[in-house]
């Protein structure tokens, strides 16, 4: 009998996060498990690329208030949650000034939505054997799920995160295990978390070589001009991924002369307004262009002479990875944990985190095409493939030694190459 798992995410917008799971599903063994998704708010240009052995519950009304804007939550009548939007935000505006946080409320009001509103949400009736919290909100699938095991996974530098700590300490520690995605990433929250190091194992966001490369020759890179140095990230526009960062590089390299230099940035996010606004104000619109929403982005990555991460901190960026796949040079910004996807100097560039750094970087991989080059040819030379990673996950679940569910894995490529002739 094939064991019942449940994995939850918020929504199916286009992201690093919601990329991976997509993957992460591609590759699981429905043979082994029937997998429930539970995306609390059917919205987001990925929902139609879930692959058909996963079984997609309807949603639920009640489920969307976490994000929804609360006047749309007062049109469908859901006061009670209105109620707990408005103290949650009195609550975390009050923390956020006792602990002087730099970047405001925003996380902890995260936090503190998905702690009181999932009390307030109905159950799900069916039992799972295990169910898998793949990203926020967390405590639904502790307060209104049944289930024999719990999971929850990690995707950031948990050292940059500006919450409560205290509150989101209590919260992992009520799961039975906890998947991160990279070592790096689980040296930094087992830096906040010490005591919770027994619940910790690594599965790498998994890659799938052969559908990005494909996807990459699918479409155009609209507005991609041959006769430029072409730089392109792709990312969510917010603080945290640094694109201001990216339009002052550009600046400093416009003021150098190299006017052949254009950024291409692919995304969309809460920062647009005021990235906008700064390369007007810069006469940078035809140096830094903002592509929007792209439900397939491999095809700027692509088209691009360098790849750039110019994040102020990362778990392990998926983008960096697809890049590397579709044989692009990269550099990324110093992030705590960037030492985990990237060896400097070997398979891509590490600098500072700063516009300056950023801005020499650039400016030294397009005067220097060896340097390019170089860094082109390891990354052709690498298997990124890794989709051996679900066999720790597989393990947790069957309550066996990855080791064990690792060499399953193999015998099981093995007989299908076999298979195939």
């Amino acid at each position: 009998m094939k064991k019942r798992i449940l994995i939850s995410v918020y929504d199916m917008e286009i992201g690093g996060i919601e990329r991976s799971l997509i993957t992460m599903l591609e590759h699981f063994d429905y043979e082994r498990y029937e997998v429930d998704l539970l995306v609390f708010s059917h919205q987001g240009d990925l929902l139609g690329q879930l692959p058909p052995s996963v079984n997609l519950l309807p949603e639920r009304g009640s489920y969307t208030v976490f994000r929804k804007p609360m006047k749309q939550c007062l049109k469908e009548g859901r006061i009670a949650s209105v109620a707990v939007r408005l103290l949650v935000k009195l609550i975390a505006d009050a923390k956020a000034r006792s602990l002087k946080l730099s970047e405001g409320s925003g996380y902890i009001q995260l936090q503190l939505v998905s702690n009181y509103m999932s009390s307030l949400l109905p159950s799900i009736d069916k039992r799972y054997d295990a169910v898998i919290s793949y990203a926020w909100p967390h405590d639904f699938m502790l307060k209104r799920v049944k289930a024999d095991k719990r999971l929850a996974w990690i995707h950031t530098d948990y050292t940059k995160l500006q919450i409560d700590h205290t509150v989101d300490e209590a919260m992992w520690a009520s799961y039975d295990g906890i998947a991160s995605i990279s070592e790096a990433c689980t040296e930094a929250f087992l830096s906040r978390y010490p005591a919770l190091s027994g619940r910790l194992f690594i599965v790498e966001n998994i890659a799938s070589p052969a559908y990005i490369r494909s996807k990459a020759l699918e479409d155009e890179a609209e507005g991609m001009d041959n006769g430029s140095f072409n730089l392109v990230s792709v990312g969510r526009l917010s603080y945290v991924k640094g694109f201001d960062m990216a339009i002052e590089a550009i600046r400093l390299l416009e003021a150098k002369g190299l006017h052949k230099v254009k950024w291409h940035i692919v995304g969309f996010g809460g920062t647009e307004g005021e990235l906008r606004a700064k390369i007007v104000e810069y006469g940078l619109e035809e140096r830094v262009i903002l592509h929007g929403k792209k439900q397939n982005p491999y095809p700027y990555m692509k088209a691009c002479d360098l790849y750039v991460q110019p994040s102020r901190y990362e778990g392990k960026a998926v983008t960096v990875t697809e890049a590397q796949i579709v044989g692009k040079p990269v550099l990324i910004t110093n992030y705590p944990t960037s030492g985990s996807q990237v060896r400097d100097g070997v398979d891509g560039l590490i600098c500072e985190t700063n516009a300056e750094a950023i801005a020499g970087a650039i400016e030294r991989l397009y005067r220097d095409d060896s340097l390019r080059e170089r860094l082109i040819t390891a990354v052709k030379g690498m298997d990124y493939g890794n989709a051996g990673e679900l066999a720790k996950l597989y393990g947790w679940i069957e309550g066996v030694s990855a080791e064990r569910e690792e060499e399953n894995h193999a015998y099981k490529q093995r007989v299908g190459r076999a298979a195939q002739g």
